[in-house]
Formats: structure tokens, sequence, C-alpha cells
């Protein structure tokens, strides 16, 4: 694990990870799985912290959202997982609803990317993540958002596999048990992420 990081501006993205409200807004459908969590880290001031400084120094920000349920998904796979079917039984993150929308703090801006939906956990499997990444000229890859044992996880495997520099923010984050976020960060993350580290010490990179 790397205890000397570098972004150069040129070469690091800021993965902004389903900031659906069903995810992060009281009264979203797995608000309440997350919400512990989500309140013991400041999930949400340090994702509006990690964003705001981002865009405030020209560093990308890039949007990496879940597939948006709509009526008949997953009803013709041969073998769609336990998570996708109890989405599809939720309807979670439905399409042209609020749930399924990103909250307010976090929309995109113009010339910001919106990947394509991934419909598993990776943001790169499916998607054109690393197709926008390597034609922006991006290398570094910071995730932020949600889950940290799931998407992020995922996506930040994946990347590492495609060789890219993969950093984990511990608390802008969150997980449906301190368990999940116990495995996410000091088990897990250290087989693949190079760095794994705070809000406060990212942001003190990105404004170095």
């Amino acid at each position: 694990m790397e205890t000397s990081m570098s972004y150069d501006l040129s070469s690091t993205a800021i993965l902004l990870v389903d900031p659906y409200n069903d995810f992060i807004s009281e009264g979203g459908k797995l608000w309440p799985r997350v919400k512990a969590i989500a309140e013991e880290v400041r999930l949400l001031e340090h994702l509006h912290a990690v964003v705001s400084t981002a865009r405030a120094r020209d560093y990308k920000v890039i949007f990496v959202p879940h597939h948006r349920w709509e009526p008949g998904d997953y009803v013709a796979f041969d073998n769609p997982t336990p998570y996708q079917l109890g989405s599809a039984k939720a309807q979670v993150f439905a399409k042209d609803s609020w749930g399924g929308s990103f909250h307010d703090a976090f929309q995109p801006r113009p010339g910001e990317i919106v990947i394509h939906e991934h419909w598993g956990s990776s943001g790169f499997a499916n998607t054109d993540l690393d197709l926008q990444l390597k034609q922006h000229g991006i290398r570094r890859i910071v995730l932020i958002g949600l889950v940290a044992n799931t998407c992020l996880e995922a996506t930040g495997r994946f990347g590492m596999e495609l060789g890219y520099h993969v950093t984990l923010v511990t608390d802008a984050t969150s997980a449906f048990s301190p368990e999940a976020m116990h495995s996410a960060h000091a088990i897990n993350g250290p087989t693949y992420a190079h760095a794994i580290i705070t809000t406060d010490e990212l942001i003190a990179q990105l404004s170095a």
C-alpha cells in the first residue's frame, strides 16, 4: 500500500458511483440499509467535499450509474443474481422515478461524463468506462459512492486488472453492515487498491 500519493490533474478522475436518491436520500428505498454507516462516516458531507474540490481544481468527475430498473428487467435472463432479482422486486433505481434520479447535490455539470449504466456491480463490465478513461488520458481512478463492498469493489478490481491506479476513500462510501465496510477496506481492498485513504487525505492531495 502506498504511503505517498500523487494525483496528477491530467491523468486522475473521480468516479462517483450510484449517487441515486434511492441510496443517499431520506426516503430512498436503500437509504435505511446504509443510513447508520453513512451517518457515522458523514457520507454526504464527504461526497460533497470530494466532488466540490475536484471541480474547483478541474479534475474530471465521472458518473458511474447502475442500471435503472424497467418493467421486464431480468425476467428472461438465464442467470440473474439474487441481488438483481431483489432489486427488480423492490424496483430499486426505477427509471423516470425520484429514486432512480441522482441526488440534487450530485447532478452532472456540462462537460462531465455519465457512463453507460452497468447491470451488475462493475462500472467497467459492458459499459464505456474504460474507453472514456483512455480517451481522456486517465490512469488513476478515485472511487467514491455506493456501495463499498459491491459496486466500488467490483469497479476497483476490474480497474486494477486493466492497469489503472485505484484509490478507495473510506469515508466517502457506505455499506449495509459494519462487517461489509471492514471487509471492503481492511480485507479485500488491500488486495487490489493502490491507496486506501480518507476524504481529508484525498483533498490534501488534490489541493497540493
